[in-house]
């Protein structure tokens, strides 16, 4: 029998069950208690949180990986984003990627300005007398090593605050920080969902 579970990823937790290196991390198996063979599906770094997909099941953890499958996030942002800087992240974008230079796919890009409660009572940033913040929902189907923090840099916002919300047709919903929810499957007619 497959298992496959829902979490809200809290900020600094690795995305692993087992870390070998001497600096003692937060690992997921702190969170719950997965049964053997549980993967996480994709990662998010430790900075960030929002939506984690894990499965025992290897053939469903590569469908969810494919550049098929979008993953939505919301990045608060150092200052107020206006809209010529979201134009630029759709059109995609130059970053640097393993020491090359790279311009991004186009994807989809807007403004937030309303948040749903689970990220709006997670993490606070700063107080706002240090400078003001914005959001900004930025959804690619790539997903290279910090790839959203960088293309909000090359647009004159650097991300504070990662949180993805949605992979395919699977949301976050109101899943708190740290929860975690067992789903019987991630598909439906072949199709991600609920």
């Amino acid at each position: 029998m497959q298992h496959h579970f829902l979490l809200h990823k809290p900020h600094g937790y690795l995305s692993q069950f087992i870390y070998e290196k001497k600096r003692p991390k937060k690992l997921l198996g702190a969170l719950y208690n997965f049964p053997e063979g549980t993967m996480a599906i994709g990662r998010l770094d430790e900075d960030s949180e929002g939506l984690l997909l894990l499965t025992t099941d290897g053939k469903m953890s590569e469908m969810i990986r494919s550049k098929s499958v979008e993953k939505e996030y919301y990045a608060q942002v150092d200052g107020i984003i206006n809209q010529e800087a979201v134009m630029y992240l759709k059109n995609g974008v130059e970053i640097g990627f393993k020491g090359i230079r790279y311009t991004t796919k186009k994807c989809e890009a807007k403004l937030i300005v309303a948040l749903p409660e689970c990220i709006a009572k997670g993490k606070k940033i700063r107080e706002e007398r240090h400078g003001l913040t914005s959001w900004v929902s930025i959804t690619v189907t790539e997903g290279k090593f910090r790839q959203v923090r960088k293309m909000t840099a090359a647009v004159g916002f650097p991300t504070l605050r990662l949180v993805r919300i949605r992979v395919g047709d699977i949301h976050l919903q109101n899943l708190k920080a740290g929860e975690v929810l067992e789903v019987s499957s991630f598909f439906t007619n072949n199709q991600i969902t609920k």
